[in-house]
């Protein structure tokens, strides 16, 4: 008997899911205006005109753990889920929207610890700066918070088990928990690649 012809499937013409696309386009878009923003700051850093480099809020690295945390807890959530575990997916995926509200909170008041400081952007870009990535960043983390917070409602309304299970055996479900896991990942690596860069040019 002749052996069946395999035809090898082309990735670039392959079909993909459109909103995972749109969202890596998206991504990508982010990633590219911080990265535009970042080379803006070192061009302005090299003139050297009315520059000053002010140590960072200590509060940037309290909201960094808690950015991190999150990434934690949203992990947890996504393998509670595949299990089955319904009250532990509400529990992981509840902590993680309050720790990304709490990060947003911790990042207002790094900025009052600034202003308190004395430290303002007056005659003083690199200032300004901070407040212009970490701001915003601030826009994409709140983007996440509200995607979180209708996960966490989902997973309050279908509280009962058999109402929890339809929900997560749903594919368009499943789809919108991963696009938000892969979003509120990238948010969190994204402050961590912009953290550490004004950690370089700030000190620590």
């Amino acid at each position: 008997m002749a052996k069946a012809s395999t035809v090898k499937e082309n990735r670039f013409t392959k079909r993909r899911e459109p909103f995972n696309f749109m969202l890596c386009l998206g991504l990508g878009g982010s990633m590219l205006l911080f990265t535009i923003l970042l080379g803006v700051y070192v061009m302005r850093k090299s003139v050297g005109v009315h520059w000053t480099d002010v140590p960072l809020p200590s509060l940037f690295w309290v909201s960094t753990c808690v950015i991190i945390a999150s990434s934690f807890t949203l992990h947890g959530a996504n393998l509670a889920l595949q299990k089955d575990q319904f009250p532990k997916f509400r529990s992981f995926i509840g902590t993680t929207l309050g720790l990304g509200i709490l990060f947003v909170v911790l990042q207002f008041l790094g900025w009052t610890q600034l202003i308190q400081a004395g430290i303002s952007t007056v005659n003083n870009p690199s200032v300004g700066f901070i407040y212009l990535l970490s701001g915003i960043h601030i826009l994409h983390i709140l983007i996440g918070v509200a995607v979180l917070a209708w996960a966490v409602y989902q997973s309050i309304k279908n509280h009962s088990y058999v109402d929890a299970f339809v929900f997560s055996v749903n594919p368009p479900n499943q789809l919108k928990i991963k696009l938000i896991t892969i979003y509120w990942h990238f948010v969190d690596v994204l402050w961590l690649y912009v953290f550490g860069f004004l950690l370089y040019h700030h000190g620590w």
